[in-house]
């Protein structure tokens, strides 16, 4: 009887070894082929008009949210303003100096940026810059803050100490996004270019400017500052990565249509575009090669995005839409109306 049974338990044993094995193998494969992300929160704020750059200051539990005429600032933590930064005419962006204690807007529609106590949200004085503020960065490196104006082809310089402008840096183009590396360069996208213009920080001046092949109207930029790769959000529907020493494409990816923004989160390794068709594209390493990983429903409209490092997540806005409008000077593709009262953030993280 136990010949008989020896054998049959043995390979039994043998199998089970076996399939143990394979799942130790297949376990991690599997979790890394799918990210598992997904909206895990919204905060309904409501009020009126556009949106623009979402500006996540981690440490403080505060993000900044561009609305048109007034920076929304949001308690992440509760969930609920916290303060408004007022009387900004064509907002668009936010850069902090914690060690000063202010911080600064870029203000479109007036050529402007707005000096505010981090504490108090209180606007001490106002800066004026060259034509169309859009993106604005503070640069650790040179100290100093970096207004990328649209209407004027160039980016303004401001000494945070003296509020003053210090030097202005012609450009190719109209400038989107702007990122520093932290050691004195810059690295800014010229939408109506298709480049990338790369910028001494210390001189002020560009040093060389890359084409990116490929890539339509670039927007949204981020970088994997351990490797000195760039990602660029494109108006095509793709994402490119470009080697920040030489400019080179690394890589093509497809995305959602209208996407505006882009993060990267550096612990994960993830670079993600929020697509103004009501998703965002997750785009991460797999076998060494950038690959699509995901696209994770969001909302209609929300197309850009800010990156909160505290809990890896990712913040995009939106609101509920009416119908389409009859085309107007101030509205000349007759978008629909957001809906008041229906404005949100929409937190997408690990489900």
């Amino acid at each position: 009887m136990k010949t008989k049974f020896a054998n049959p338990i043995l390979c039994l044993t043998l199998l089970l070894a076996a399939l143990s094995a394979c799942l130790l193998v297949a376990g991690p494969a599997a979790a890394e082929s799918a990210p598992g992300y997904g909206v895990v929160r919204t905060m309904l704020l409501g009020g009126d008009g556009g949106w623009d750059y979402i500006f996540v200051d981690s440490g403080a539990r505060r993000a900044y949210i561009a609305r048109a005429t007034r920076f929304m600032v949001v308690d992440l933590e509760s969930g609920k303003l916290a303060g408004e930064i007022s009387d900004t005419l064509g907002a668009h962006g936010v850069a902090l100096v914690p060690a000063l204690g202010v911080g600064f807007t870029s203000n479109g529609r007036e050529d402007t940026s707005s000096v505010f106590d981090l504490k108090t949200l209180k606007v001490s004085e106002k800066i004026k810059t060259a034509e169309g503020p859009d993106a604005i960065v503070y640069d650790a490196a040179s100290g100093n803050v970096f207004t990328m104006n649209g209407r004027g082809k160039n980016a303004s310089v401001i000494d945070p100490k003296t509020r003053k402008v210090v030097a202005t840096i012609p450009l190719s183009g109209k400038p989107e996004t702007p990122v520093p590396d932290g050691n004195g360069r810059m690295y800014i996208n010229i939408e109506d270019k298709n480049t990338i213009a790369v910028v001494d920080t210390k001189a002020n001046k560009v040093v060389t400017e890359w084409p990116l092949a490929g890539c339509d109207e670039p927007s949204g930029l981020d970088m994997d500052h351990d490797d000195g790769t760039l990602f660029v959000a494109c108006g095509n529907k793709v994402m490119v990565i470009v080697d920040s020493k030489t400019g080179k494409l690394i890589a093509t990816i497809p995305t959602g249509d209208g996407s505006d923004g882009l993060a990267y989160d550096p612990k994960a390794k993830i670079a993600v575009t929020s697509n103004g068709e009501g998703n965002m594209t997750f785009v991460g390493k797999r076998d060494g090669k950038y690959v699509l990983l995901e696209n994770v429903p969001t909302k209609k409209g929300a197309r850009t995005i800010g990156f909160d490092a505290t809990t890896s997540q990712f913040l995009t806005v939106s609101a509920d839409f009416g119908p389409a409008q009859k085309p107007s000077p101030d509205n000349p593709r007759g978008r629909p109306a957001p809906l008041p009262n229906s404005f949100e953030v929409i937190v997408v993280g690990k489900k």
